[in-house]
């Protein structure tokens, strides 16, 4: 809450606030088991991003400089602190969920992370928190083929392109295009060793719950079968819900449901039903709580509660 964007900006505080007043309100909330997120060692931040670029960020935030490299990363004194607690919440989840302390997990966090560069802060994300960590369930857990699903409206350019060279990370998006960033073309499938490895699946603006389930099923669930995950990662952004602002995407609240269920599926059948889940966007404060609420009613069991 104290990664403070400004008056009027749409990836603020109350987006957290809402959500979990929404979330404790609901019958099933005491299932789930809260865990405190921590600073993450400095290696894990530079297994993603340039070192200079982690100290330019922490110099501009702490110097009381209103942005990070553009207009649209606004930031305040506490950012890159915050932001270091993002990435290290996910972490904290995966320690625990390789323990098998959870099955699996769910980061409310901001600031979001998937379009942050190695080197570049961009569209309200400091740090890829995805990308951090797919690489720590790799070098600290010793997973070797990890599935980056990414739903949010906007196209994780930051992602793809930390991994477009990895054959071991799977980055799929299923996105508005064309739209901002401006990635996540068809043809964009990776480069080098790394070809064949993302898979990109742009929607024009209006599409509904049945072309996503078109594009689920013919192209995206396929693909993961193929890839055979030994994690599977989610950059959960709710701004493909009819009622955002920010986008044309008309997906109902219900559909988040459907797709954590195909993933919930795949998960089972590849990787022991591993499964961390993290914020990305989302920003009508009255819609977002209720989607994040549909996500984890599926991921924790609690049936239709």
């Amino acid at each position: 809450l104290d990664h403070d964007t400004g008056p009027g900006h749409p990836e603020c505080r109350q987006r957290l606030v809402e959500s979990i007043r929404y979330l404790e309100g609901l019958p099933w909330f005491k299932v789930l088991m809260p865990i405190q997120p921590h600073r993450p060692e400095p290696q894990w931040l530079e297994a993603v991003h340039a070192g200079n670029y982690i100290r330019h960020a922490k110099e501009t935030c702490r110097s009381g400089a209103g942005h990070l490299d553009s207009l649209d990363v606004p930031v305040c004194t506490a950012s890159y602190d915050v932001a270091l607690l993002a990435a290290g919440g996910t972490l904290a989840l995966a320690d625990h969920l390789i323990s098998g302390t959870i099955h699996n997990g769910f980061a409310l966090l901001r600031p979001p992370g998937h379009h942050a560069e190695n080197s570049r802060a961009l569209g309200f994300c400091l740090f890829n928190n995805v990308a951090i960590l797919a690489r720590y369930l790799q070098l600290q857990h010793g997973l070797d083929k990890i599935l980056i699903l990414d739903w949010d409206v906007h196209h994780g350019n930051g992602t793809q392109h930390i991994f477009e060279e990895y054959p071991s990370v799977l980055y799929i998006s299923i996105h508005q295009y064309p739209f901002y960033p401006g990635t996540g073309a068809y043809t964009e499938t990776g480069i080098g060793r790394g070809a064949g490895a993302t898979l990109n699946c742009p929607m024009p603006a209006g599409s509904t719950d049945t072309d996503y389930e078109h594009a689920f099923m013919a192209r995206i669930l396929p693909k993961i079968d193929a890839f055979k995950p030994e994690a599977i990662l989610v950059s959960a952004g709710f701004d493909a819900h009819k009622s955002d602002p920010l986008a044309q995407i008309c997906l109902s609240t219900e559909f988040f449901g459907w797709m954590t269920e195909r993933l919930m599926e795949k998960a089972a059948h590849h990787c022991e039903g591993r499964i961390l889940s993290l914020l990305e966007g989302g920003y009508n404060l009255e819609m977002l709580p209720r989607c994040i609420g549909t996500h984890l009613r599926v991921l924790s069991g609690a049936g239709n509660a």
